[in-house]
């Protein structure tokens, strides 16, 4: 394994090894840049994993102390949990399930399109489709995506076949088997799936893209990458000019600081927030690169429900992989629904014990225990759709408390919009009209959990003091600052999205890479 040394200051610095974090340390190692990736968590691989929910979840997810507050329901149920991420070499993209859609043309330009909503920050986004195709093409390929560039789809399990029943029923036409980033066959030097059913646990085959099995070790065979597993970054430092110089991070309980030429963030929307918020300092009195004061702000989750039916028969929806299925007719912008913004369904398998977790957090009692005496004759899907930008929703540190490593811990606040109401409102009343067609005998509609979608918190924007971010993910504030995670989304869209944000990284690389080749950075 490369070491760089600590006093390297011509080294890129990358915080986070997730989507945004690995994708873009593959492709700076590739072009001879040096890179150094400090992550937080451990370095698991496929043996480590448990295919168990609770040992896995223990074993992989973030649980540092975090608080929230706001009305959303999140706040009562799972007030320390906001976020359902991981804290690992690989980060979150060890925990996705793999799906894959787009964002659509008008949903980066959301103010022009939706006009002024009443509550909501919207902004457009300072980089369009068009200029995004060429990205997703690359995401979509190095990914293995299904249904694109001529990659073969996922067989239909049985959960599939319920949802897409349905959808013909009630007069859906836009449904499959995909995309989604799980090997049906095998593709760069990856397995095909073996229908395991386990996904949120770590895949243990190595068939479901990420940065861990696909992005990481390319990087590492090109000698420019010192992956540091277990070093929790507290503060990014500066010089003089405002420029950042080096970050400090714990390992093993030890303070130390590694110099940088570039910093790269990528820790995911709480963590990023809260990292620039922690490396105030009197020439960034509010934090780093928060001269416009929306670091933290504009926090978004998706609508993040599910709908549960059980059947008469067995479905044995945990068959196959968790999420092997997408219904995008829904996905598009029609007013007359009450909303703006669309939503995906997408078949979502849970295991007895997250389903009891997450069904009704905190119900008992028979309706309670008919959701899981019917486990096996249950379908399931997940509700994916666009939440509106608030600047009220937003992470901000919490003095109070502190972590292990005597930080102040991140606080979420949180509220839904009326249009996040509206929409899952009608999306749960739809989703029990698609089972219902097909014979279901009850359908449960959860509420929101903990999310695994985070976004917003430094969002780019074309002018300075509407965001922190340009369109590069580069900070209006530090020029050689850049975020490379869902951080950077100004808003949320329909689609999930990782792979927007291994798209935004590839395009990142690009740009760094030529900046740095120009002696601009």
């Amino acid at each position: 394994m490369t070491r760089f040394d600590n006093d390297d200051a011509d080294v890129v610095v990358v915080v986070g090894s997730g989507a945004g974090g690995g994708t873009l340390a593959n492709d700076l190692c590739q072009a001879g840049v040096k890179v150094v990736v400090l992550e937080a968590g451990p370095h698991l691989t496929g043996p480590d994993y448990h295919n168990d929910e609770w040992p896995a979840f223990n074993q992989m997810a973030w649980t540092d102390m975090r608080t929230t507050s706001g009305s959303f329901r999140v706040a009562r149920d799972f007030p320390h949990l906001p976020a359902w991420t991981v804290k690992a070499v690989g980060g979150t993209s060890t925990h996705w399930a793999g799906a894959c859609p787009r964002l659509k043309d008008y949903e980066f330009k959301t103010r022009t399109t939706y006009g002024d909503v009443d509550g909501a920050s919207l902004l457009d986004w300072p980089v369009t489709l068009q200029e995004m195709e060429p990205y997703y093409d690359n995401a979509e390929i190095r990914m293995g995506v299904t249904h694109r560039h001529g990659r073969p789809p996922l067989p239909a399990n049985n959960n599939y076949k319920v949802l897409a029943n349905g959808a013909q029923k009630v007069g859906y036409q836009q449904y499959a088997t995909g995309p989604y980033a799980t090997n049906a066959t095998p593709y760069d030097g990856r397995p095909a799936t073996n229908q395991d059913g386990f996904n949120f646990q770590g895949d243990k085959t190595g068939a479901k893209w990420s940065t861990l099995v696909a992005e990481l070790p390319k990087a590492e065979k090109t000698g420019n990458l010192d992956l540091r597993a277990d070093c929790h970054v507290a503060q990014i430092s500066h010089d003089r000019a405002g420029k950042a110089d080096g970050v400090l991070y714990f390992e093993g309980g030890v303070l130390k600081r590694q110099a940088a030429r570039v910093v790269c963030v990528a820790g995911g929307a709480i963590e990023t927030a809260r990292l620039l918020l922690l490396s105030g300092s009197p020439q960034f009195p509010d934090g780093l690169a928060n001269s416009s004061g929306q670091v933290g702000r504009n926090y978004m989750r998706h609508l993040t429900g599910s709908s549960y039916a059980r059947f008469e028969q067995p479905v044995h929806m945990y068959r196959g992989e968790t999420m092997a299925g997408i219904v995008a007719d829904e996905a598009g912008l029609r007013t007359e629904r009450g909303f703006v913004g669309g939503y995906y369904m997408e078949t979502l398998s849970l295991g007895p014990a997250f389903l009891a977790a997450f069904a009704d957090p905190g119900a008992w009692g028979p309706g309670f225990t008919e959701i899981l005496d019917g486990y096996e004759n249950t379908a399931g899907l997940w509700i994916v759709g666009e939440d509106m930008p608030q600047s009220t929703n937003r992470v901000t540190l919490n003095t109070d408390v502190k972590d292990q490593h005597g930080l102040p811990v991140p606080n979420l606040h949180f509220d839904d919009h009326p249009n996040d109401v509206a929409m899952r409102t009608y999306a749960h009343e739809h989703t029990a009209e698609l089972y219902r067609s097909v014979g279901a005998v009850g359908v449960t509609a959860t509420p929101p959990y903990p999310a695994t979608h985070n976004m917003g918190t430094t969002r780019m924007s074309a002018k300075p003091e509407d965001g922190v971010l340009n369109a590069y993910g580069r900070a209006h504030d530090v020029p050689n600052l850049f975020v490379s995670d869902g951080s950077v989304f100004t808003t949320g869209a329909a689609a999930n999205p990782t792979l927007t944000i291994v798209a935004l990284a590839v395009r990142q690389a690009e740009h760094i890479i030529e900046q740095l080749r120009l002696g601009a950075l």
